[in-house]
């Protein structure tokens, strides 16, 4: 097992900067960012996948997984900026799968698939997906299962044609939050590309026991994500050891399937300090005896 370090903090840093600093803080894996400002798939070309190829040798660092889950480079409709929802949302959730406007949910798919390719150019095995979004108060949950159903079917063609995995990654208050959601969801889609981002942090948000999920999804996980997540349970993605989940305990889990991948910290609302954060998380791994 092996562990990574996301980009998503780095977000007011260049990527350059970014990776420099998690290969300098110890860690094997980079999540890359695709989306501004590091590495958009509308926009990015061969001139770039080369670039960050080089940067990734120069580093000797590999490309844990691609995040192709927050999105700013899109803007929405306006049908869908107007849209209610039952919680606040993210603007990075936006245009999502399930958006009421059809050319919104069609953006969302095009992004994932024009994801899928820049991840084959860089040579990663994965892309992570939202769980559809957040529903609209004018859909119901059927009508947004379907419509997310009906988006990945679209992009698990391509992704069986590159080679490259789409890992779903269930979130509180997004349309697939617990291990349920997500099983009834694989069944559905029945694509073997179509796979589980194992977000340790979100699971214990909505209640569940990460420690005991880890072998029931196994099957499903090729790639993982850690943080902390404070004692009430708030989905605050919170820095290791700092909240109040087990964390050695889920990592035991992991290494008792023979997981080898890679399990990428994740620690977005870090962005003023990304750098200093991704060392104390790699401190706080390297204290317990993980790396």
């Amino acid at each position: 097992m092996e562990f990574g370090f996301s980009m998503n903090a780095f977000r007011q840093r260049t990527l350059t900067e970014g990776v420099e600093a998690i290969a300098d803080a110890g860690y094997d894996g980079v999540e890359i960012l695709l989306d501004d400002p590091h590495l958009f798939p509308g926009t990015a070309d061969g001139d770039d996948f080369e670039r960050v190829r080089t940067l990734l040798d120069d580093c000797g660092i590999e490309v844990s997984n691609c995040n192709a889950f927050m999105l700013s480079a899109i803007e929405p409709s306006a049908a869908s900026r107007a849209a209610t929802f039952n919680r606040d949302t993210e603007a990075f959730h936006h245009p999502s799968f399930v958006e009421l406007a059809a050319e919104d949910r069609q953006a969302r798919v095009e992004h994932t698939q024009n994801a899928l390719a820049t991840a084959a150019a860089l040579g990663a095995d994965s892309i992570s997906v939202p769980p559809g979004g957040p529903v609209p108060e004018r859909m119901t949950r059927a009508d947004a299962l379907d419509a997310f159903v009906r988006g990945l079917r679209e992009v698990a063609d391509t992704a069986e044609k590159l080679g490259v995995d789409v890992l779903v990654e269930p979130e509180p208050h997004l349309l697939i939050e617990t291990p349920e959601d997500f099983l009834d969801l694989v069944d559905r889609v029945d694509s073997p590309r179509i796979g589980c981002n194992f977000d340790a942090g979100h699971f214990y948000s909505v209640g569940e026991d990460p420690v005991e999920l880890v072998e029931t999804l196994e099957p499903h996980t090729p790639h993982y994500h850690l943080e902390d997540i404070p004692a009430d349970r708030t989905h605050e993605h919170t820095q290791l050891g700092e909240g109040a989940m087990d964390i050695d305990g889920f990592l035991d889990a992991v290494e008792a399937t023979g997981y080898d991948g890679h399990v990428t910290v994740e620690l977005y609302p870090y962005q003023e300090t990304a750098a200093e954060t991704a060392r104390t998380a790699m401190e706080y791994l390297e204290a317990h005896g993980w790396t």
